[in-house]
């Protein structure tokens, strides 16, 4: 009997990474608090939530399911998570501009069963290109910066903010499928090709 996957999230671009590989899945979505504690690095912020996303769906699971949790954090001085008004979002999006930051994506595969609990994370630098403050404001007013850490969508029109990109592209978009068919295979035997 294959094993079910369960991705524990809500995200539809998530859904979407996954969809485009040779893997069936449910989805539950992970209902946890984004606590963040003061001196915590960005990477062990994003492994830790990830990893307390992955138990709390694992608790609606089979005990064979595969659980697969994700939290991305956008960093540059300050973690810089989803916005939560219009000046939050121009706020973020000043700070990143015309400069380097980095996107972390921190990435939890739990089986109940055997007891495998798999945390790691992927990290891709991005700099922004160098924006006036009405382009700024345009792309707030696209209404594309809401739910999105960091206040931008690089697989939607916040691609057109991006200079460049070193590393992983599905990490900014917040599921670095390559680091996760590396754990699926290691770990349990599961290739998305």
């Amino acid at each position: 009997m294959l094993n079910k996957i369960v991705l524990a999230s809500a995200s539809p671009r998530r859904k979407e990474i996954l969809e485009n590989f040779n893997i069936d899945f449910d989805i539950i979505p992970a209902k946890v608090e984004e606590v963040i504690h003061e001196g915590e690095e960005a990477r062990q912020i994003a492994m830790a939530l990830a990893f307390e996303k992955a138990l709390k769906v694992m608790e609606h699971c089979e005990a064979d399911d595969i659980v697969i949790a994700a939290d991305t954090v956008v960093y540059k001085n300050e973690i810089l998570g989803k916005p939560v008004s219009y000046e939050d979002a121009y706020r973020m999006l000043s700070l990143l501009n015309n400069d380097i930051h980095v996107v972390i994506t921190g990435i939890a595969v739990a089986q109940k069963s055997t007891n495998i609990k798999i945390v790691d994370f992927e990290s891709t630098k991005v700099k922004l290109k160098n924006l006036e403050p009405v382009r700024i404001k345009k792309y707030i007013e696209s209404g594309e910066v809401w739910d999105k850490a960091g206040s931008y969508a690089i697989q939607g029109k916040g691609a057109l903010l991006i200079d460049w990109i070193k590393g992983d592209y599905f990490n900014v978009v917040g599921l670095p499928i390559s680091k996760l068919e590396d754990i699926l295979r290691r770990h349990f035997g599961i290739e998305l090709m």
